[in-house]
């Protein structure tokens, strides 16, 4: 995707965008509801997505062809970072291994954009690649979007489903937010454009305004910013200088082959993580590690369009999601009449509270007459 692609397709989030340019960066889109929802489920392999072909070899080889910015690693404080890093292979190796469910897909993203391999490791300077990191600013996710952000992005937070923690959703915003920054302010210039990801728009641009003041170059490698962006750079040219000669710089990379590690399943009616673990034998933790927008552990066609499961278990949690299941002894929906109550559906229906609003994306009691709820099944509940 170029940039102007980039543009055309997040040119509604502009004027927002741009009144966070201030902000410091802190993305799943509020789903809409499937209407009529039905038991036929679908499934699609994200590498589908990329409408790229495969080449032999794995994840590193393919990035490394797609670095742009090497020639970074000679500056001072690139090399302050090699060095640390350097001495200190075990972490590395430890982020790398967190980023194995998610690198090669990131990478095919970047790739697919046009944009320098170097940003599909941004997560490592960002979050060590743990997807469900959380900072005391309040900054979240892989990407570490901001609670402002992220709304302005699309990446609702609501219901048991927060958007930036979602690793599909989150990345597509962190990278149409980066494209789109670029040419909105930097004309193309995607390393102030990640300066301005770190400290916000409106740091970096009054630092290049100081700068042109003095009659000093404006680029990113001589702006006067915050000592954490002044870092942010060259941390990222420093790992991206070790993933492409690993060897010289006495580190072992973990392999991570090049292909999909992981499906998406449309969510079509609620799915709960743990009856879906009971139910078609995937690891619950493997389960909830590839879905950790689902704060509550289920997903709801209200607030999520997939789950991800790990690829080689597709087929069995297809099969088990499109088994009718077997009815309860009370109705698989409930049409909320006066004086009703969750608990007195609940007792109703031998479900639980809990169980009801798990269902339904509910946050808490609130009902209305008329309204039609989800009634988990018991076909579907541990056994």
């Amino acid at each position: 995707m170029t940039y102007l692609t980039a543009r055309r397709k997040a040119i509604g989030l502009a004027s927002s965008l741009a009144l966070l340019g201030a902000l410091a960066v802190g993305a799943q889109s509020q789903a809409a509801p499937h209407p009529g929802a039905s038991n036929t489920y679908t499934t699609v392999h994200f590498w589908n997505d990329l409408q790229l072909e495969f080449l032999p070899g794995d994840t590193w080889e393919r990035l490394r062809d797609n670095l742009q910015w090497l020639d970074r690693s000679h500056d001072a404080r690139v090399q302050h970072w090699i060095e640390y890093y350097r001495a200190n292979p075990s972490n590395v190796v430890s982020i790398i291994e967190r980023a194995r469910p998610w690198m090669a897909w990131i990478s095919e993203k970047v790739e697919t954009r046009g944009l320098p391999g170097e940003i599909a490791l941004i997560p490592f300077v960002e979050s060590s690649f743990d997807p469900t990191a959380r900072s005391h600013r309040g900054a979240a996710g892989l990407w570490q979007f901001m609670p402002g952000t992220g709304d302005a992005l699309g990446l609702s937070r609501r219901n048991g489903y927060d958007g930036r923690l979602d690793v599909v959703a989150s990345t597509e915003a962190a990278l149409d937010y980066i494209e789109l920054q670029a040419e909105q302010w930097y004309e193309g210039d995607l390393e102030l454009s990640l300066a301005a990801y770190n400290a916000g728009a409106g740091t970096v641009n009054r630092a290049r305004h100081a700068a042109g003041a003095r009659g000093e170059p404006t680029d990113y490698w001589h702006l006067q910013l915050p000592n954490e962006t002044m870092n942010y750079l060259p941390k990222l040219n420093a790992i991206a200088a070790i993933i492409a000669d690993p060897e010289a710089h006495g580190i072992d990379l973990p392999e991570i082959d090049d292909a999909p590690a992981f499906a998406k399943i449309t969510v079509e009616t609620p799915i709960d993580l743990g009856q879906l673990a009971t139910m078609s034998g995937v690891d619950r933790d493997d389960l909830s590690a590839l879905n950790p927008g689902l704060t509550n552990g289920s997903a709801h066609p209200a607030t999520a369009d997939v789950i991800l499961v790990p690829v080689e278990h597709e087929e069995t949690v297809l099969a088990h999601l499109s088994t009718p299941a077997t009815p309860s002894t009370g109705a698989h929906q409930h049409v909320v009449t006066r004086g009703d109550s969750l608990s007195s559906i609940a007792a109703l229906h031998g479900s639980s509270v809990e169980e009801i609003r798990q269902h339904n994306g509910l946050n808490g009691d609130l009902i209305h007459e008329g309204q039609r709820l989800d009634i988990p099944r018991r076909s579907l509940a541990a056994r």
